[in-house]
Protein backbone atom coordinates (compact mmCIF):
# COMPACT_ATOMS: atom_id res chain seq x y z
CA UNK A 1 0.00 0.00 0.00
CA UNK A 2 2.75 2.38 0.87
CA UNK A 3 4.92 1.26 -2.45
CA UNK A 4 1.75 2.31 -4.66
CA UNK A 5 0.96 5.73 -2.75
CA UNK A 6 4.79 7.01 -2.81
CA UNK A 7 4.39 5.79 -6.56
CA UNK A 8 0.98 7.77 -7.35
CA UNK A 9 1.98 10.76 -5.11
CA UNK A 10 5.85 11.22 -4.60
CA UNK A 11 4.88 12.40 -1.55
CA UNK A 12 5.90 10.95 1.92
CA UNK A 13 3.88 12.69 3.87
CA UNK A 14 0.64 11.27 2.14
CA UNK A 15 2.26 7.92 2.10
CA UNK A 16 2.87 7.63 5.44
CA UNK A 17 -1.05 9.19 6.15
CA UNK A 18 -2.55 6.51 3.70
CA UNK A 19 -0.49 3.60 5.23
CA UNK A 20 -1.07 4.39 8.56
CA UNK A 21 -4.77 5.13 7.89
CA UNK A 22 -4.51 1.83 6.54
CA UNK A 23 -2.90 0.12 9.23
CA UNK A 24 -5.78 1.97 11.65
CA UNK A 25 -8.90 1.40 9.69
CA UNK A 26 -8.09 -2.47 9.73
CA UNK A 27 -6.65 -3.33 13.01
CA UNK A 28 -8.83 -0.99 15.14
CA UNK A 29 -11.86 0.88 13.23
CA UNK A 30 -12.64 -1.35 10.90
CA UNK A 31 -16.34 -3.26 10.04
CA UNK A 32 -16.02 -5.86 12.98
CA UNK A 33 -16.34 -2.75 15.51
CA UNK A 34 -20.54 -4.10 15.55
CA UNK A 35 -19.39 -7.58 17.93
CA UNK A 36 -16.81 -8.74 20.07
CA UNK A 37 -13.79 -9.06 18.26
CA UNK A 38 -10.39 -8.26 17.49
CA UNK A 39 -10.98 -5.13 16.66
CA UNK A 40 -13.14 -4.38 19.44
CA UNK A 41 -10.81 -5.57 22.13
CA UNK A 42 -7.65 -3.27 20.76
CA UNK A 43 -9.33 0.02 22.22
CA UNK A 44 -8.58 -1.56 25.30
CA UNK A 45 -9.96 0.42 28.16
CA UNK A 46 -11.38 2.89 25.69
CA UNK A 47 -14.02 0.18 23.81
CA UNK A 48 -16.96 0.90 26.37
CA UNK A 49 -17.46 4.12 23.33
CA UNK A 50 -18.46 1.46 21.01
CA UNK A 51 -21.12 -0.40 23.18
CA UNK A 52 -24.01 1.38 21.56
CA UNK A 53 -21.82 1.36 17.94
CA UNK A 54 -22.53 -2.22 18.56
CA UNK A 55 -26.44 -2.21 19.97
CA UNK A 56 -27.21 -0.11 16.52
CA UNK A 57 -25.51 -1.83 14.28
CA UNK A 58 -26.43 -5.85 12.97
CA UNK A 59 -23.18 -8.08 12.18
CA UNK A 60 -22.47 -7.23 8.23
CA UNK A 61 -25.07 -5.27 7.89
CA UNK A 62 -24.64 -2.66 4.90
CA UNK A 63 -24.10 -0.07 7.50
CA UNK A 64 -21.53 -1.19 9.05
CA UNK A 65 -19.66 -3.37 6.50
CA UNK A 66 -20.99 -1.32 3.47
CA UNK A 67 -17.87 0.52 1.22
CA UNK A 68 -17.95 4.23 2.19
CA UNK A 69 -21.06 4.64 4.18
CA UNK A 70 -19.46 1.83 6.62
CA UNK A 71 -16.27 4.25 7.43
CA UNK A 72 -18.24 7.39 6.75
CA UNK A 73 -21.02 6.38 9.71
CA UNK A 74 -17.90 5.07 12.14
CA UNK A 75 -16.53 8.48 11.44
CA UNK A 76 -19.27 10.70 12.72
CA UNK A 77 -19.83 8.37 15.43
CA UNK A 78 -15.97 8.79 16.55
CA UNK A 79 -16.39 12.61 15.93
CA UNK A 80 -19.45 12.46 18.19
CA UNK A 81 -17.75 11.32 21.04
CA UNK A 82 -14.60 13.36 20.84
CA UNK A 83 -16.63 16.39 20.66
CA UNK A 84 -18.61 15.26 23.84
CA UNK A 85 -15.40 15.10 25.37
CA UNK A 86 -13.90 18.56 24.04
CA UNK A 87 -16.86 20.02 25.31
CA UNK A 88 -16.63 18.70 28.90
CA UNK A 89 -12.98 19.54 28.54
CA UNK A 90 -13.82 23.36 27.75
CA UNK A 91 -16.58 23.39 30.29
CA UNK A 92 -13.69 22.21 32.88
CA UNK A 93 -11.62 24.73 31.62
CA UNK A 94 -13.47 27.62 31.57
CA UNK A 95 -14.92 26.67 35.30
CA UNK A 96 -10.85 27.06 36.18
CA UNK A 97 -11.06 30.50 34.58
CA UNK A 98 -8.83 29.73 31.56
CA UNK A 99 -9.69 31.81 28.18
CA UNK A 100 -12.20 29.91 25.86
CA UNK A 101 -12.62 30.54 22.15
CA UNK A 102 -16.31 31.12 21.62
CA UNK A 103 -18.38 28.25 19.02
CA UNK A 104 -18.09 30.60 16.38
CA UNK A 105 -14.36 31.00 16.35
CA UNK A 106 -13.66 27.42 16.84
CA UNK A 107 -15.86 26.64 13.65
CA UNK A 108 -14.28 28.51 12.10
CA UNK A 109 -11.04 27.59 12.86
CA UNK A 110 -11.76 24.33 12.24
CA UNK A 111 -13.01 24.46 8.80
CA UNK A 112 -9.89 26.68 7.66
CA UNK A 113 -7.50 23.54 8.72
CA UNK A 114 -9.80 21.00 6.90
CA UNK A 115 -9.15 23.06 3.44
CA UNK A 116 -5.79 24.15 3.95
CA UNK A 117 -4.89 20.28 4.85
CA UNK A 118 -7.58 18.50 2.26
CA UNK A 119 -5.10 16.62 0.83
CA UNK A 120 -3.26 15.55 3.79
CA UNK A 121 -7.42 15.23 5.43
CA UNK A 122 -8.21 12.84 1.73
CA UNK A 123 -5.34 10.52 2.19
CA UNK A 124 -6.17 9.30 5.93
CA UNK A 125 -9.73 8.90 4.49
CA UNK A 126 -8.89 7.30 1.92
CA UNK A 127 -6.46 5.11 3.97
CA UNK A 128 -9.00 4.15 6.38
CA UNK A 129 -11.64 3.13 3.68
CA UNK A 130 -9.27 0.75 2.12
CA UNK A 131 -8.15 -0.54 5.49
CA UNK A 132 -11.85 -1.17 6.20
CA UNK A 133 -12.38 -2.67 2.70
CA UNK A 134 -9.54 -4.84 2.58
CA UNK A 135 -11.71 -6.33 5.92
CA UNK A 136 -14.81 -6.72 4.01
CA UNK A 137 -13.29 -7.97 1.11
CA UNK A 138 -11.79 -10.48 2.92
CA UNK A 139 -14.94 -11.28 5.09
CA UNK A 140 -16.66 -11.57 1.56
CA UNK A 141 -14.11 -14.31 0.10
CA UNK A 142 -14.13 -15.95 3.08
CA UNK A 143 -17.91 -16.80 3.25
CA UNK A 144 -17.77 -17.40 -0.64
CA UNK A 145 -15.23 -19.75 -0.47
CA UNK A 146 -16.77 -21.88 2.27
CA UNK A 147 -19.99 -21.95 0.77
CA UNK A 148 -18.78 -23.27 -2.71
CA UNK A 149 -16.50 -25.53 -0.80
CA UNK A 150 -19.58 -26.86 0.73
CA UNK A 151 -21.82 -26.99 -2.31
CA UNK A 152 -19.04 -29.14 -3.71
CA UNK A 153 -18.75 -31.35 -1.20
CA UNK A 154 -22.39 -32.20 -1.73
CA UNK A 155 -22.62 -31.88 -5.35
CA UNK A 156 -19.26 -32.28 -6.96
CA UNK A 157 -18.21 -30.17 -9.51
CA UNK A 158 -21.65 -29.43 -10.41
CA UNK A 159 -21.36 -27.13 -7.29
CA UNK A 160 -18.84 -24.37 -8.65
CA UNK A 161 -21.26 -23.63 -11.00
CA UNK A 162 -24.27 -24.13 -8.95
CA UNK A 163 -26.19 -20.90 -8.33
CA UNK A 164 -26.22 -19.85 -4.57
CA UNK A 165 -29.53 -21.88 -3.35
CA UNK A 166 -32.68 -19.56 -2.32
CA UNK A 167 -33.59 -19.78 1.39
CA UNK A 168 -37.14 -20.84 1.48
CA UNK A 169 -39.03 -18.65 3.86
CA UNK A 170 -40.48 -20.29 6.99
CA UNK A 171 -44.44 -21.46 7.20
CA UNK A 172 -45.91 -20.04 10.06
CA UNK A 173 -48.92 -21.86 10.76
CA UNK A 174 -52.12 -20.32 12.13
CA UNK A 175 -52.93 -23.05 14.65
CA UNK A 176 -51.87 -23.55 18.15
CA UNK A 177 -49.28 -25.41 19.36
CA UNK A 178 -49.97 -28.66 20.64
CA UNK A 179 -49.34 -28.68 24.18
CA UNK A 180 -47.36 -31.07 25.47
CA UNK A 181 -48.77 -34.45 27.54
CA UNK A 182 -47.68 -35.25 30.85
CA UNK A 183 -46.48 -38.53 31.47
CA UNK A 184 -47.04 -39.39 35.05
CA UNK A 185 -42.97 -41.19 36.72
CA UNK A 186 -43.13 -44.48 38.39
CA UNK A 187 -43.53 -42.83 41.33
CA UNK A 188 -46.61 -41.41 40.71
CA UNK A 189 -48.09 -43.65 38.65
CA UNK A 190 -47.75 -45.98 41.99
CA UNK A 191 -49.21 -43.61 43.77
CA UNK A 192 -52.53 -43.96 41.69
CA UNK A 193 -52.46 -47.90 42.21
CA UNK A 194 -52.73 -47.75 45.80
Amino acid sequence: MAGLTYGQTRSSSLTLLVAGGFLFGGLMFGPDLDIYSRQYQRWGWLRWIWLPYRKMMRHRSFWSHGPVVGTVLRLFYLATWLSAVSLVGLAIAAAFGYNIPNGSSATNLAQESILRYSPEVMALCLGLELGALSHSCSDWLSSTYKATHKRCKTQGWKGLFAAKPKKRPRKSSSRPKPQSKIVPTKRQSRNYID
